[in-house]
């Protein structure tokens, strides 16, 4: 197991496979991963730097015969050097993310996750072929659990422990540009801040809804996501406004507004606000783009035209309204008939809503397969989780394959009976 999210998720998984026979180590690459890490015994530390890391890998893979890796998450450069070398020795790589239908799942696949899925090899019709019946779906989440205020709580004392206690790990760098004290003055910052930006938010929407002005909403995401960085041709988030807001500007009829929403996780470090305010002055449209310091997106989606993302899990939540959607990068949803396949200036003009069937099979497809209820980070919603991954890590197949491989199965019991 490498990094897993923060928090106590991974120590609580190994102890479950250690549970089921299976042995399993864990490799810290800083304090804040030892620190929630309890089998020291099972405890690998990496002390060197990251370009000394895959050599690193490749003796443990040797030294302790390793089959499988479990990692949060596959484009940072350690897990993507781990990606490399599964692909390359054939080992069982398991990687967990967020859910694709987010906020009452996690994801869970092998080989890969969003831009790196095996999802982007599924057709729409080969999903449609493989599925149960979605009236036998019993994979659903409770009405109501929370994660994002202990999620800001660990992410907050994580990197505090990085920036005190790395005594053993000198050489370690975050995977992000930011060092580990701006790290955690930005996580504290954002905890702190929380309740403040709860009210002043609820505030600016209840004037603009009422408004009754007619809006395109822009779900935001964190620049340093590995979907934005390793999935999109961004490499920054202004990019992507400044390409949006000039677009808008041009072609979007002039009494509509457009609002971008903020990611619930956003610290500031990006300078989004100030992108945005300086894009639609350039652009002499001030009056009419706006910035939301987070917020529910389900009230803001009860209301806007259409949504413009990069390659957000938010656009699931719109495809699932019938809402139209443009995405700008590739995504595990990207397919003929949920996305757009117009430009992003007939979009703007004409927005073309996605087509609904397709979408159901899709989202079946989804919970019958990679997306596991629960959460990484609150008690109840990582208890819910954890009841199900350990044997989905110790199936003989991947969620998609015995998906097909049950179907098959079916298929020739059916021939045998009519036989």
């Amino acid at each position: 197991m490498l990094q897993g999210p923060h928090g106590p998720f991974f120590d609580r998984l190994g102890r479950l496979l250690r549970a089921a026979g299976a042995q399993v180590w864990r490799c810290a690459f800083n304090a804040g991963d030892e620190f929630f890490w309890s089998d020291k015994d099972h405890l690998l530390r990496h002390g060197g730097s990251s370009a000394e890391w895959p050599a690193h890998l490749a003796r443990i893979i040797a030294e302790r015969g390793v089959t499988d890796i479990v990692l949060y998450g596959d484009v940072r450069p350690v897990h993507a050097a781990a990606r490399a070398a599964a692909q390359a020795l054939n080992l069982r790589l398991h990687v967990f993310e967020e859910g694709y239908l987010r906020p009452y799942w996690i994801s869970y696949e092998r080989g890969g996750s969003n831009g790196h899925s095996a999802l982007l090899d599924i057709s729409l019709s080969e999903m449609r072929a493989t599925l149960r019946d979605p009236a036998s779906e019993v994979r659903r989440p409770p009405a109501h659990w929370g994660d994002m205020r202990q999620h800001k709580f660990y992410g907050a004392f994580y990197h505090f422990l990085v920036l005190v206690a790395n005594r053993r790990y000198r050489k370690f760098a975050s995977h992000r540009a930011l060092s580990v004290r701006d790290e955690f003055r930005l996580n504290l910052r954002r905890l702190v801040l929380t309740p403040f930006h709860s009210l002043t938010r609820a505030i600016q929407w209840r004037r603009f809804r009422l408004s009754g002005d007619p809006y395109l909403l822009v779900p935001m995401q964190l620049e340093h996501d590995s979907n934005l960085q390793g999935h999109s041709p961004f490499a920054l988030n202004r990019e992507f406004v400044e390409e949006v807001v000039a677009e808008f500007a041009r072609s979007a009829p002039r009494h509509h507004h457009l609002l971008f929403k903020a990611h619930p996780l956003e610290d500031g470090r990006a300078r989004n606000r100030r992108s945005i305010r300086e894009a639609a002055a350039r652009h002499g449209i001030p009056d009419r783009v706006h910035y939301f310091r987070g917020g529910k997106l389900a009230d803001m989606l009860a209301h806007a035209r259409a949504v413009i993302t990069v390659n957000s899990t938010a656009a699931q939540q719109a495809l699932w309204r019938g809402l139209p959607v443009k995405a700008l990068g590739r995504a595990v949803y990207c397919k003929t008939g949920l996305v757009s396949g117009q430009s992003l200036a007939e979009f703007l003009k004409d927005p073309s809503a996605p087509d609904m069937g397709s979408y159901r099979v899709f989202r079946d497809y989804l919970l019958q397969t990679s997306q596991v209820p629960g959460g990484f980070y609150s008690r109840r919603s990582r208890a819910h989780a954890l009841r199900l991954v350990a044997d989905l890590i110790l199936a003989p197949d991947d969620p998609y394959r015995a998906l097909a491989a049950g179907r098959f199965q079916r298929r020739q019991q059916i021939g045998e009976v009519l036989d």
